[in-house]
């Protein structure tokens, strides 16, 4: 507890005076958020059920972009579109002088059959990455983008009082773009999304499987780096029936997925952070009786420890080069764009939990485990102090990404909704000249 409390206590004195500063006034604006966020309730709710039942894939939101946008700008929000290929991107500048703070919500679906049969359910298919896929909001961003839209609402309304100026990204993408295209929070940053204004901090949230509008994360590191990677082999081809005659790059695969599956399990020391290396396509071949020449792997690598990240990545590549050269044949393994671990200001996680105790009315968890899932909402962390975290919207039968995954509980959207115009509000607040 000493050790935690010090530590806090450098991180604080390490920020700006506009980051450190704490609230003059807790509550300021809770009666006003409370009562807007009830009122523009029903509004979410419609909007997640259209937008859910309207999905588009990465880099493809061009139905929901423009849903944000005309909504936005009916508001008075001064609104910038086509930003990373259809963010939006919004800007509120209040009635008195502050800082600037950024609001983030994610619109992409996935390439997801859905099976929940709800009236509202996807029916939408598409192309894909060269096929015909089925899109599903299996990922609860359509429930992100009615939260912010709702959000935006309770802060237009409240502009006059609002101590500074508040940015909405709303971000393609974040599921990855199509193949040979870039996309998410990396293009959003790069086309401008973080200057003229700069925020000084910026919020996220993310629903998840969980007690009905409850708010939960953890300080620092909460959701893991990915490394993407696709191994390619070549052997030669031969008859099923004389495997001796070629070389057999099935087998040299299977070796690979084995050899993988020890690394983090036998070779890592896993008990520092979780670190996990996993194998999920492998593609080669056309007929059951040829052995093909090519095949192609591709996977994911999860770690929340840069020295082990870099340990598991040369073992990956060792075991790819001793093992195809072994069978004689060649291999080589390409990693992809990196996403960082998603971590939290442990400084601006403290100063906010407060507003976030709350605006889920005391019902929260600071202490959430690790999330071996990714986020690039880190890529905005990485530019500005960040906190990102989860909102538990119920129990589907299936956890994100699942055909089943709904919003069961949609009365937690309206915590959302609180959670993102308080976290605004009061570090505005902080922000905010003394009279």
């Amino acid at each position: 507890m000493a050790g935690a409390a010090m530590a806090l206590a450098a991180a604080l004195g390490a920020l700006s005076p506009a980051l450190a500063q704490v609230p003059s006034t807790e509550g300021t604006f809770d009666a006003a958020v409370f009562a807007a966020a009830a009122k523009v309730q029903p509004k979410v709710v419609a909007w997640r059920r259209d937008i859910h039942e309207h999905p588009e894939l990465g880099n493809r939101e061009v139905r929901t972009a423009k849903l944000v946008a005309d909504h936005l700008r009916k508001l008075g929000f001064e609104v910038r579109t086509g930003v990373a290929k259809t963010g939006v991107v919004a800007v509120l500048k209040g009635g008195k002088p502050g800082g600037v703070v950024a609001l983030r919500a994610d619109m992409d679906a996935l390439p997801v059959a859905e099976q929940t049969g709800m009236p509202f359910a996807s029916k939408v298919k598409t192309e894909y990455n060269g096929q015909t896929v089925p899109v599903m909001h299996a990922c609860g961003h359509d429930a992100h983008v009615a939260i912010l839209m709702g959000a935006a609402e309770v802060l237009a309304g409240m502009r006059d009082q609002i101590p500074g100026t508040v940015v909405l990204l709303f971000q393609p993408a974040e599921e990855g773009p199509p193949a040979g295209e870039t996309g998410g929070a990396w293009l959003m940053i790069q086309d401008g999304a973080l200057t003229n204004p700069k925020p000084d901090a910026v919020f996220g949230l993310h629903v998840a499987p969980g007690q009905p509008g409850r708010l939960a994360w953890r300080p620092g590191p909460m959701m893991a780096a990915d490394d993407s990677y696709q191994i390619t082999l070549k052997g030669r081809q031969t008859h099923g029936a004389n495997p001796w005659a070629g070389i057999d790059i099935i087998s040299m695969s299977a070796d690979i997925v084995q050899a993988f599956n020890q690394i983090a399990a036998r070779q890592i020391k896993v008990t520092i952070t979780p670190t996990i290396l996993t194998i999920s396509t492998i593609h080669g071949g056309l007929r059951y009786n040829i052995i093909p020449e090519d095949l192609t792997m591709t996977g994911t690598l999860r770690s929340f420890d840069q020295t082990l990240r870099k340990e598991v990545m040369a073992r990956a590549e060792k075991a790819v080069a001793s093992i195809s050269d072994r069978y004689g044949g060649s291999g080589e393994i390409a990693w992809g764009l990196p996403n960082p671990v998603t971590s939290n200001d442990l400084a601006l996680t403290a100063r906010m939990k407060p507003t976030l105790a709350r605006a889920a009315r005391g019902d929260i968890r600071d202490d959430i485990e690790y999330i071996t899932g990714a986020e690039d909402f880190a890529f905005y962390q990485q530019q500005v102090p960040g906190l990102f975290y989860d909102l538990g919207i119920g129990f589907p039968p299936g956890v994100n990404h699942s055909p089943m995954f709904n919003v069961m509980d949609e009365s937690a959207l309206e915590v959302g909704v609180r959670a993102q115009a308080l976290t605004a509000l009061d570090f505005l607040q902080g922000t905010a000249p003394a009279r």
